[in-house]
């Protein structure tokens, strides 16, 4: 439980995670801070704002001010990753170190590489495409901080996500704003094949939790997810939802080079085809067995709330 003298400050908090989490911490009785770059937040009553620009010393020391934790949910364009990410989450480091406050970042699975079986925590950083290299950089630096003395760190990781503000995932504009829209829906990769998806809400809840308890400090976590689902199966549960007949189509690994000549986003998905190609499987047994149950939201429910956001989205 949170006093009412804490502070829990959210770094990108304009992205998908970022402002989900600002709900979860509010709701969960902490003061909490908002921090984006452009400002215009719609936050809820009692949650401070704050503009800043978090890739600059200056900017993440007083984002970071007066803070018991920051949640690091910044993130540079996807096809600026390499690029920039490293000095950001250095900024990010630094100014959570100077306010004395845990550092909780907002992690993925890049920087395992290929897998052959469900994913823990302790696979090797195997990575070889740039995106999944500077994300084991990340993996590596924030702990070694913390076994410095530096900073307190706690990971948490998420598969691929969708949700209520999840417009920019790999499911998010192609399969939900599609679905809503009466477009055809595209899903990326083969229709097959089991894969482990994170509900926006699930995953801020147990980031949360790894700011408050002191025994997630110094370790990365996969945050439970929901069984892994084939894409047919999740676009069975969308239609279904929906009342309508299915109109939907598999992005060949053809198709997306394809795409890609054009689009660099769609081009940067080539990078970690590996995770559309065959199961992509989480494993947040060593988070259940440390923390306790945190149950996942089912499936249905999730991806329910999601179309009805997606929905409100669109009239708006």
């Amino acid at each position: 439980m949170s006093t009412a003298s804490d502070l829990h400050v959210v770094l990108g908090a304009g992205g998908a995670v970022g402002r989900t989490l600002v709900d979860e911490l509010r709701s969960r009785g902490h003061r909490v801070r908002a921090v984006n770059r452009g400002g215009g937040l719609e936050l809820p009553d009692g949650v401070e704002a704050m503009r800043a620009d978090v890739g600059t010393p200056e900017g993440a020391g007083t984002a970071c001010a007066g803070a018991a934790a920051v949640y690091h949910c910044a993130a540079p364009a996807y096809t600026r990753w390499p690029a920039e990410f490293p000095a950001l989450t250095e900024a990010i480091r630094r100014g959570a170190a100077a306010a004395g406050a845990k550092l909780v970042l907002a992690d993925n699975l890049y920087m395992y590489g290929p897998v052959d079986a469900p994913m823990t925590e302790d696979l090797p950083y195997a990575a070889t495409n740039p995106k999944g290299r500077v994300r084991a950089e990340m993996a590596r630096s924030l702990p070694a901080a913390h076994e410095a003395g530096e900073v307190r760190v706690a990971i948490g990781r998420a598969s691929d996500y969708f949700g209520p503000r999840g417009a920019n995932s790999v499911v998010g504009e192609t399969v939900f704003g599609a679905a809503v829209r009466g477009k055809v829906v595209r899903w990326v990769g083969p229709l097959d094949q089991p894969h482990s998806f994170s509900y926006l809400p699930d995953f801020a809840r147990g980031l949360a939790l790894l700011g408050e308890d002191a025994r997630a400090d110094g370790g990365a976590w996969h945050i439970p997810t929901a069984e892994p689902i084939t894409g047919r199966r999740f676009l069975d549960l969308v239609f279904a939802e929906l009342g309508r007949p299915d109109r939907s189509a598999a992005v060949s690994r053809t198709m997306q080079r394809v795409l890609g000549l054009v689009n660099p986003t769609v081009r940067a998905l080539g990078e970690t085809w590996y995770q559309r190609d065959r199961p992509f499987v989480v494993d947040a047994t060593a988070f259940t067995d440390t923390f306790g149950l945190l149950p996942a939201t089912p499936h249905p429910e999730a991806i329910a709330a999601t179309l009805a956001w997606f929905g409100t989205a669109q009239r708006g």
